[in-house]
């Protein structure tokens, strides 16, 4: 804020973007002051001062000094405004003329730009106008250059962002490098995420732990404050976190073209559409494997809050009921007479739909399900080669004579289609020559075309069929590596079920007496394990 003076000041006024000074020494802020001290002195102004605004674009009307100057001119303390030329003031020809032809005169301000004649003691100028637009055009021709520089770097693969992610850091080649302090802590979130913590479980266990903040790593390594507070260094939040368990750059890949300015006049960014972004894979070394960050983001689709004791359940968002569909909730009663812990239907637990509890014990459903993963671990470590047959077979798509049918026929009807325009070509020529009549022509014709839309149809099938089957492939290769990993184990943890599980389905128990209520019942269940869905082992 200007302080009160006795005469009225006259504000020098520079400005110099980065833009600007490749454009040389003609430009730079001691160039400037030279020629608006010159000016000053030869034409007599008093009381000057010089705002100076270095490193900030003509686009930009929200600079330090600019704002400083223009709060002076709102309060009468700056009658004379005193610039190099009107693209020192600004390159927005509606702004600069707001400035010139509106706010000026209306405080009573006199407006000097030097090199291009403006003075508005003497009147308007006609030119000031067109050279205001001018100086705009030029912002809109290097805001294009640097977009097309920008483009060809995104396209080439190389990341454009300045900051790596959290876990890296910038290697000599440009590219992503992993950072051997920081990495450990992003493999132990995906590990607290497979284990069935949220975000918020998981950022309370890093701080709880002291672990410095991604913000506080990047200031105590560049001294960018953008995203550091230093009251709480090592404080995480469950944005944070959520946004690391997101990136594909931990699995290798490059994302570019996140976000854009949706012009050069806007400098805030707005977010891409995924369609709109660039993936370029395997551009450096992951922290995560690609199985476990694909399951983790299947994860982190189901909801697992914590019970009214604090715990998350060890099927919490894994298990649903067989009849409505609803998610199962954690049960547990511990009074003098009962201790029990077990899950029951949600729609039956808040009565929201005419369903039943489908009561089964925590116990009971964990050595279920331990068995069942027993069994599977036990014959996939026996026979490899076998088990991963069984699952192609047992998958919606997959078999491998399935496939070499679909082949077979799509072959057959892309080999009639060929065979098809050689008709048609014949037809016409015969047509045109007269060796048949445009009746009979109309008539094969309209047959032929029936016939070719009826093998475009299903080529279109059957090469949808073809890419499920290979999708297909692929998730048995994926449930396959899941089961390398544990082809034996001692207990059913968070980490391994949800490596494995996708949903458990629970059907409601029924007494072999018949009755509802008895002491002896059988519950089914069904498991739906991770890629493959359910999984039916030989009898023997």
């Amino acid at each position: 804020m200007l302080r009160a003076t006795q005469a009225p000041v006259t504000a020098l006024y520079c400005r110099l973007s980065r833009d600007d000074e490749l454009q040389g020494e003609s430009n730079s802020i001691s160039n400037q002051k030279r020629i608006l001290e010159a000016f000053a002195k030869d034409k007599g102004l008093l009381n000057c001062k010089f705002f100076v605004d270095d490193g900030w674009s003509g686009a930009n009307f929200d600079r330090p000094s600019f704002t400083e100057m223009m709060e002076g001119v709102e309060n009468g303390e700056i009658k004379t405004v005193v610039t190099k030329d009107l693209s020192r003031l600004g390159r927005n020809y509606l702004q600069v003329g707001m400035y010139t032809e509106m706010v000026f005169p209306r405080k009573g301000v006199r407006y000097i730009a030097i090199n291009d004649g403006v003075d508005s003691a003497q009147g308007d100028s006609e030119l000031s106008a067109l050279k205001n637009l001018f100086n705009e055009w030029m912002v809109r021709d290097t805001s294009k250059k640097i977009k097309a520089v920008f483009k060809s770097k995104g396209m080439s693969g190389k990341p454009l962002t300045s900051y790596p992610p959290y876990g890296y850091v910038k290697g000599s080649d440009g590219m992503f490098a992993i950072d051997e302090e920081t990495a450990p802590v992003v493999r132990q979130i995906y590990a607290l995420c497979l284990a069935g913590n949220g975000p918020g479980k998981i950022a309370r266990t890093l701080t709880e732990q002291n672990i410095p903040t991604p913000g506080t790593i990047e200031y105590q390594r560049t001294g960018n404050t953008r995203r550091y507070y230093p009251d709480y260094p090592c404080r995480w939040s469950a944005t944070t976190v959520g946004h690391i368990l997101e990136r594909q750059e931990y699995i290798g890949n490059t994302v570019n073209f996140k976000t854009e300015k949706v012009s050069y006049k806007v400098k805030a960014s707005v977010q891409n559409p995924e369609d709109k972004q660039m993936v370029f894979e395997n551009t450096h070394e992951p922290i995560i494997d690609k199985t476990t960050w694909e399951r983790v983001q299947e994860l982190r689709k189901q909801r697992k809050r914590p019970n009214r004791y604090g715990e998350v359940g060890l099927f919490s968002g894994l298990v649903f009921c067989a009849d409505c569909g609803s998610l199962m909730y954690q049960q547990r009663y511990d009074t003098p007479t009962r201790k029990q812990d077990c899950y029951i239907c949600g729609s039956y637990k808040k009565r929201t739909a005419d369903c039943t509890s489908h009561f089964i014990r925590t116990d009971l459903l964990t050595e279920g399900v331990t068995a069942n993963l027993r069994a599977i671990t036990g014959y996939a470590a026996k026979h490899q080669a076998q088990f991963a047959k069984l699952l192609m077979a047992q998958t919606e798509d997959g078999g491998k004579k399935k496939n070499a049918a679909r082949r077979r026929e799509l072959d057959s009807a892309e080999k009639r289609i060929t065979e098809l325009k050689g008709i048609f070509k014949r037809l016409y020529e015969d047509s045109v020559s007269g060796r048949i009549t445009d009746e009979r022509f109309a008539e094969l014709s309209a047959d032929y075309e029936q016939e070719q839309a009826a093998l475009k149809e299903r080529i279109a099938r059957l090469q949808a069929e073809l890419v499920k089957a290979q999708e297909a492939s692929a998730n048995v290769e994926k449930f396959m590596n899941v089961v390398r990993k544990y082809t034996s184990f001692e207990e059913l943890t968070p980490t391994l079920l949800r490596e494995f599980v996708e949903k458990i389905v629970v059907h409601e128990a029924v007494a072999l007496d018949g009755k509802r209520r008895g002491k002896q019942r059988t519950q089914e269940i069904e498991i739906y394990y991770s890629f493959v869905g359910k999984v039916d082992l030989p009898e023997k």
